[in-house]
């Protein structure tokens, strides 16, 4: 007798007897649930000895470890082919992506503060084409980085360039529903950076009054640069969409310095943060102890 005939004559004296056949549900594994109650993301080549250099094969321990998002500064200078990988990866792993560098940053030379129509021209270049890559891997934000401060002008005058600029920017980025979020650097690691300051950041996303205007604060750089991280991060919650972390000193995972990334983390929650937390740092230790102790050191200040 075969597999069909024998299930048929078996629901046929199941119902001469008077008795009901329960019905067989099929169910598919459910993905666990993750450790982690903010989206922490981290970057390629942090779990690089577990996973091989492989990026896809790094998504995949990234997923298995309960991360829910991921960050990559380099996108954008990636093949196209890598990218679409990418994004059929994030989809699979149900993972968000994170921010990408939108544009050449300036380290050494003023561009966006200066007012110089080619340096405002190849900006919005890149904007343009770095839409093109965010909609590839379903990118919701994007790092700008104004550049180097111009000495030659007052500092109203920057800030009334770099504002001009951003309206721009921002013109082009809201049909598509991304946002470039403004990185203030410490002085330390980016001397001579423009933007340092979360109040000149905020200053300057009012001035823009864009929706794709927005902060991407860095706690690391921001207890480097002018400390008091909860007042600050409150003071400009409402212009504030993403978030990056490094201790201090040392820019490795939180709990290798002085920031109480328990006591950051759990403010955050508590006031109803539900983007993504970029893990924006080195790892402390060297090989799959490292990477195991990044991943201990995120569940031990995981907030409630």
């Amino acid at each position: 007798m075969n597999r069909r005939d024998f299930v048929q004559n078996s629901v046929l004296a199941g119902l001469a007897i008077g008795k009901v056949i329960p019905e067989i549900k099929m169910t598919t594994p459910q993905k666990a649930p993750s450790p982690f109650r903010l989206k922490f993301a981290p970057h390629l080549g942090m779990f690089k000895h577990h996973a091989s250099d492989d990026p896809l094969a790094q998504l995949d321990f990234m997923a298995e470890v309960g991360f829910t998002a991921f960050e990559d500064n380099e996108m954008r200078n990636r093949t196209k082919e890598l990218q679409n990988s990418i994004a059929k990866r994030l989809e699979k792993h149900a993972m968000e992506m994170g921010v990408l560098v939108a544009h050449k940053i300036y380290w050494k030379e003023p561009n966006l503060t200066s007012g110089k129509q080619a340096y405002r021209d190849e900006f919005l270049g890149d904007i343009t084409s770095s839409v093109e890559v965010a909609q590839r891997v379903n990118a919701k934000w994007m790092t700008v980085v104004p550049g180097h401060i111009d000495l030659s002008k007052d500092i109203g005058y920057q800030t009334s360039n770099l504002v001009e600029t951003l309206k721009q920017a921002s013109a082009i980025l809201e049909p598509s529903g991304i946002t470039m979020v403004l990185e203030p650097l410490n002085f330390r690691n980016h001397p001579g950076q423009f933007l340092q300051k979360t109040a000149q950041a905020y200053e300057i996303c009012k001035a823009v009054n864009s929706p794709s205007c927005k902060i991407l604060f860095d706690i690391y750089h921001q207890q480097i640069q002018e400390g008091n991280l909860i007042p600050n991060i409150d003071m400009a919650w409402d212009e504030i969409a993403y978030f990056q972390v490094g201790d201090n000193p040392g820019r490795k995972e939180p709990t290798t310095g002085e920031i109480n990334y328990s006591n950051v983390f759990q403010h955050i929650k508590d006031r109803g943060f539900e983007g993504i937390v970029g893990m924006e740092h080195g790892n402390s230790i060297e090989g799959k102890a490292g990477e195991l102790k990044v991943i201990d050191a995120y569940k031990s200040v995981n907030p409630n």
